[in-house]
């Protein structure tokens, strides 16, 4: 895989000299600018400075819906997705409806078998809830493209309230919704709310919002419930489906890390915090990324999300920490399946690139019968990664098809890019769905060829040499003074995410001793200006030379009892 091109980032001097006026600590102020913060407000991240939900479209609707049926003692089942903002989704609205009212019984969710039903809304998951004998059918993080599902629900007599984040469906050129009682959805045609970046678990936690407003003003309460004792779950959702960190966000990120750090979360994510060996009290938005996200997530690859949303909706510690447990064992299963499938793509990539004669084309397809339909995401992803190309990993469903799932580089709109191949080989896509960064398509077996050249025309046409070519944008020399446990820890303290990168630095170094770790790390002693660091390169077994610009993130070293400073080495350039 070829070095990135290494890119500094630009800071506005005026924004970062305001910040600094107003108590920013100079290389915070200089980060935050660079990262298009404008001044000092922006980082107050107390729930009074939350988007009021009155900005989105279809919430007085929804609010309404739901208080009726609540009042009214009717059934409400819950339409779940099978990946960790789908889990922490339903645990946030069915938790939400418990503390605004909903009686024992009341309640009840389904959520799709990746493998049976496939995703959102479908007749078939109408017909698996219609079993609950429900009056109102709610979906979190699915449905906006489900018209199908809701006509077909709507049909037996039930009221369809969508919430959901996606991009709605574009038929014949024009965008479609479906025919639902209410829609809350800020990626709709005609919502103003100035977050389109709420994940499913975020547009949840607003329609709960909502309907407590709606429930005030209809005298229901004599001591109005709170609700920021969900944030946890919408923290754990938002990052872990890897939306952009935008302001609002941001804040309810923050606000749900205050509430594990200072253990006042969900019994279900603490066990996960200890099934992962993490310490929650110093949990980061990293450790929802990178360890709670994916055991979550792995019920819904491999085995039934179920077993996700009772680890998040249980109150009792001793049942969340067993079924964290079998999240963990199963996550075990998962990283096997990954690795031998990543083998066999990577494989498959070199014979692409060997009949290419050296050459990668510009977007990426791969298919293979032995493939596991539940990691194409996560293998699309690695490839992605490097290759820095769109790429579509393919493996063969229950029924036949293919179904697959893609992962984008900027500038290239992925779900948009599956939409001109629709439309120039109409009867190439059984379903397509998705957003810029990723989408997933289902197609005939003998068509994943087809597929791969017409996804690779439009990226011909949509991508020039500089987007093809892999960046990675940094934050420039750390001042020597700088790299200190309290840098550390004040950046550590930090929201950083999606569209919100955390800190990496770059400077030249002199390399005074290297070896491997663990086989597969490179772990490195360097010397600026007669300062020593250690560092280390995860993954990275190839030696450097005695000189080298590195680009790196400061993390703390903790070893008996003392914390020093450590640099992660992102990059290298000779």
């Amino acid at each position: 895989m070829n070095a990135p091109r290494l890119i500094e980032r630009e800071v506005p001097p005026r924004t970062a000299w305001a910040l600094e006026q107003a108590g920013v600590a100079p290389l915070l102020a200089r980060l935050l600018a660079a990262r298009g913060v404008r001044e000092a407000a922006e980082l107050d991240d107390s729930l009074a400075q939350l988007l009021p939900p009155s900005g989105l479209k279809g919430l007085p609707e929804a609010a309404t819906l739901l208080a009726d049926s609540l009042q009214r003692g009717e059934r409400i089942v819950i339409v779940a997705d099978y990946d960790c903002d789908g889990a922490t989704a339903c645990a946030v609205m069915l938790r939400g409806l418990r503390l605004l009212g909903a009686q024992p019984g009341q309640l009840g969710y389904v959520v799709p078998d990746r493998a049976v039903h496939g995703y959102g809304l479908t007749p078939t998951i109408v017909d698996l809830a219609l079993e609950q004998q429900p009056a109102l059918l709610v979906t979190v993080d699915n449905g906006i493209a489900s018209l199908a599902g809701v006509a077909h629900a709507r049909a037996h007599g039930l009221k369809v309230l969508v919430t959901d984040h996606h991009l709605p469906a574009v038929l014949d050129g024009a965008v479609v919704v479906p025919e639902a009682d209410a829609i809350v959805n800020p990626n709709q045609p005609g919502c103003n709310f100035a977050s389109k970046s709420l994940a499913g678990v975020g547009v949840a936690f607003y329609v709960l919002m909502g309907l407590r407003a709606e429930l005030r003003a209809r005298g229901a309460f004599t001591e109005v419930p709170r609700l920021d004792g969900l944030l946890d779950l919408v923290a754990l959702g938002t990052v872990a489906d890897v939306v952009k960190l935008d302001a609002n966000n941001r804040r309810l990120v923050a606000q749900g890390l205050k509430r594990m750090r200072a253990g006042r979360a969900q019994p279900g994510v603490m066990a996960l915090f200890s099934a992962a060996k993490r310490d929650a009290s110093k949990a980061q938005g990293f450790d929802l990324g990178f360890a709670l996200g994916p055991r979550i997530n792995a019920a819904g690859r491999l085995a039934d999300m179920t077993l996700g949303i009772e680890t998040l909706t249980t109150d009792d510690p001793d049942r969340a920490l067993a079924l964290a447990t079998q999240l963990d064992t199963i996550n075990r299963e998962r990283r096997d399946i990954e690795a031998g499938m990543r083998e066999m793509a990577e494989a498959r990539l070199d014979g692409l690139i060997e009949a290419l004669a050296g050459a990668l084309p510009p977007a990426v397809a791969l298919f293979d019968a032995d493939f596991h339909e539940g990691v194409v995401g996560i293998v699309a992803s690695r490839i992605k990664d490097r290759v820095h190309r769109p790429t579509f990993v393919f493996a063969r469903g229950a029924d036949g098809h293919l179904k697959g799932s893609g992962r984008s580089i900027p500038g290239f709109h992925l779900r948009d890019a599956l939409d001109l191949v629709s439309k120039r080989e109409p009867d190439l896509l059984a379903k397509f769905g998705g957003h810029a960064m990723a989408a997933g398509a289902t197609l005939a077996v003998d068509d994943v060829n087809r597929f791969a050249m017409a996804l690779a025309r439009v990226a011909d046409e949509w991508l020039n040499e500089q987007d093809l070519t892999r960046t990675l944008r940094h934050d420039g020399a750390l001042p020597p003074e700088a790299a200190t446990p309290d840098t550390a820890r004040l950046l550590d303290g930090q929201v950083w995410g999606q569209g919100f990168e955390p800190p990496v630095f770059c400077d030249r170094f002199e390399l005074i001793s290297q070896r491997l770790v663990g086989e597969k790390h490179l772990k490195l002693r360097l010397r600026q200006a007669g300062r020593l660091v250690d560092a280390i390169w995860f993954n990275h077994i190839e030696m450097l030379p005695e000189r080298a610009t590195l680009a790196y993130r400061l993390s703390l070293d903790e070893w008996q009892g003392q914390q020093r400073v450590q640099y992660v080495i992102e990059a290298a350039q000779v």
